[in-house]
């Protein structure tokens, strides 16, 4: 597996943040909960393909947390509505790799404290604005459901380059389509849940989560099989073994390099498991 370059150092991301502009390529802080608040970043670089990046910026305490697109079994899934927006294209968002949390005891996919949740956008127009509407939770000791909206033009003429690094910063913790496609073996469902075969020793078993996308289906947090590169994720609700054979799943994980993330399609237990 090739791994991804290192980010630039904290020291120059430091010095960049500390001269830009305030407020600069940014809208305003909105509460969004206890000591909580969030606003929306732009980049204002266009690249080649005519895209660019933006990110919701949730400023909250270490002990509070907010979720991944599949929230787990407590948590309040975060959505995002572009439709308002003007001269935005495709508008998608990228899923820095969370943390499994169990604390509670029960399994959640979740953001603690300083987060960035970024998007990349396909600009259509000359005159770009981005308005958008954000439902989430924010969960301490209480859990607040909240939404907010923002707008905010694109001047892609001056890009932002101390937002650009935070957005930057964050895309590096999206997990990229791994290139050696044998890092990951099948995904085979029986009534225990779904058994992943870990394959490359550099793949971290207790960091692996799966999601598909068939509604309401939640896979727990990784369980060690006895059984040599064999992880269990428990199928904690939201699917029959029948229904869920055939499906395509997306297999997340952690290596030294960073997270990763794999397709496959689960198998039947009793079936010969289909090759990666």
């Amino acid at each position: 597996m090739v791994y991804r370059k290192s980010m630039r150092s904290l020291a120059l991301l430091l010095a960049v943040l500390m001269t830009a502009p305030a407020h600069a390529a940014a809208t305003a802080w909105q509460e969004v909960g206890p000591g909580a608040r969030a606003r929306l970043i732009s980049s204002d670089f266009a690249t080649p393909d005519g895209s660019t990046l933006i990110g919701l910026e949730i400023d909250m305490p270490s002990n509070t947390k907010t979720y991944w697109r599949i929230p787990g079994e407590t948590g309040i899934p975060t959505t995002f509505d572009f439709s308002a927006s003007t001269g935005i294209g495709i508008a998608e968002v990228l899923w820095p790799y969370p943390m499994i949390d169990t604390a509670t005891g029960y399994v959640d996919f979740a953001y603690f404290g300083p987060t960035v949740l970024p998007a990349r956008l396909s600009v259509t127009g000359d005159a770009p604005v981005v308005d958008v509407s954000v439902v989430m939770g924010i969960c301490s000791d209480i859990c607040v459901p909240t939404q907010v909206r923002f707008t905010l033009p694109i001047d892609l003429a001056r890009p932002d380059m101390g937002q650009g690094l935070r957005i930057d910063q964050a895309v590096a913790s999206v997990p990229l389509p791994a290139d050696d496609d044998t890092v990951i073996g099948t995904a085979t469902l029986d009534a225990e849940g779904l058994w992943i075969d870990v394959t490359a020793a550099d793949v971290d078993p207790g960091s692996i989560i799966a999601a598909t996308d068939v509604a309401g289906v939640l896979f727990g947090a990784p369980q060690k099989s006895r059984d040599s590169g064999l992880v269990l994720l428990p199928l904690l609700g939201g699917g029959e073994q029948q229904s869920l054979v055939g499906q395509p799943v997306q297999i997340n994980f952690m290596t030294p390099g960073g997270p990763y993330v794999v397709v496959r399609s689960i198998t039947a237990a009793e079936s010969t498991p289909a090759t990666p």
